[in-house]
């Protein structure tokens, strides 16, 4: 297939996404847990606004797996295989470990100095290692993609009569469910670094490409029953809140995760498939924005927690901060290098590089 039409609604769930993950991440600076995973802690908690949180937070990685898998569809129309690999090595695997090794150091070195810990250099992944995990899955996944899209017109009529109707997404939430109640991950969300968050990933990542491989039959069935979806996703998280108080079944869990999926999908597919000047501008920026954004929030709690002012307050100190401190460092320092540049995943075009060279 070559057809490159862009998927501007894909593009938007990736900006929308990773601004949820911004502010997510500076939620749990608020709640009383968050030294144990590696976060500067306000004295003052405010467990009250993880309610919100608690229904992104089962949902939101999985989402950025599946919308990853989707890009390498869309990209595997116009590059071969190794194209692909040379791509995804230069824009992930590069960004990955420059960020493991320069980046990430420098958060920890604010928060051990916050906590008069021994400043020492500590590479790790932390927060990157969703690249890394999407570099892995590439490799992984790529003899099957191949194979799908040289049989794709007998494997997308196969898909377009399996998600004619919602019967054939519940079909495929059954994997998720299979994998919650096997490796019983405590808890769910845990992601990061774990073995139940490869696997998971490792599927919504095949499932994010088979999606786009499904094509319009898909995207008509999740627009038409978007409501049906949210509806349905509300009431589980509903469950989980008041009956389970937030840990409710794995199994359960897993559905409710793929649900919400479903239902952003159906309003993403519906609404956002428009482009913009501002898409444009935030759809470049994100890549950068992710991989700095901890450096800033941990900047900024340092500087804001010691004020003493109301937790309501340092909350929206400190996403300000954040927010303008990765824009102001992606807009006049990594977008305007050459050399910083593809160590943030950012291409670089012929046009672009003579206007940066002009610039300097």
């Amino acid at each position: 297939m070559t057809t490159t039409e862009r998927r501007y609604d894909i593009d938007w769930l990736r900006v929308i996404t990773i601004g949820l993950l911004l502010i997510y991440h500076i939620a749990i600076v608020f709640q009383p847990w968050a030294p144990f995973i590696g976060f500067i802690k306000s004295e003052t908690s405010m467990e009250s606004i993880w309610i919100p949180m608690s229904m992104l937070n089962i949902w939101r990685i999985p989402l950025l797996f599946f919308v990853s898998g989707m890009g390498v569809s869309f990209a595997m129309r116009k590059r071969s295989g190794v194209q692909l690999l040379r791509e995804r090595s230069i824009r992930i695997l590069i960004p990955f470990l420059f960020g493991m090794f320069c980046i990430v150091p420098l958060h920890f070195l604010i928060w051990k100095n916050y906590y008069n810990q021994d400043i020492t250099y500590q590479a790790n992944p932390s927060h990157l290692w969703f690249l890394g995990n999407i570099f892995v899955y590439v490799l992984i996944l790529l003899p099957v993609f191949l194979y799908m899209n040289k049989n794709h017109f007998a494997i997308k009529n196969w898909l377009n009569k399996l998600f004619k109707t919602p019967l054939g997404l519940f079909l495929a939430i059954i994997p998720f469910v299979l994998e919650a109640i096997l490796m019983n991950p405590n808890p769910f969300e845990m992601y990061a670094m774990t073995v139940h968050g490869f696997i998971l990933g490792l599927m919504a990542f095949f499932f994010g490409f088979v999606f786009i491989l499904a094509g319009e039959s898909l995207r008509r069935t999740l627009i038409k029953w978007k409501w049906f979806f949210l509806l349905m996703a509300l009431g589980l998280y509903s469950v989980r809140l008041v009956v389970f108080e937030l840990q409710s079944p794995n199994y359960l869990m897993a559905i409710e995760s793929n649900i919400w999926i479903f239902a952003v999908f159906g309003f993403a597919f519906q609404y956002l498939n428009k482009s913009s000047k501002i898409l444009a501008y935030l759809s470049e920026a994100a890549y950068p924005v992710y991989i700095i954004h901890m450096v800033m929030l941990y900047g900024a709690a340092y500087l804001i927690l010691p004020l003493q002012m109301p937790a309501i307050l340092n909350f929206v100190l400190i996403n300000v901060i954040t927010f303008a401190g990765c824009f102001v460092l992606y807009e006049f320092v990594i977008k305007r290098s050459i050399i910083l540049r593809p160590l943030f995943g950012l291409k670089i075009s012929v046009k672009r590089k003579v206007e940066l060279e002009l610039q300097a």
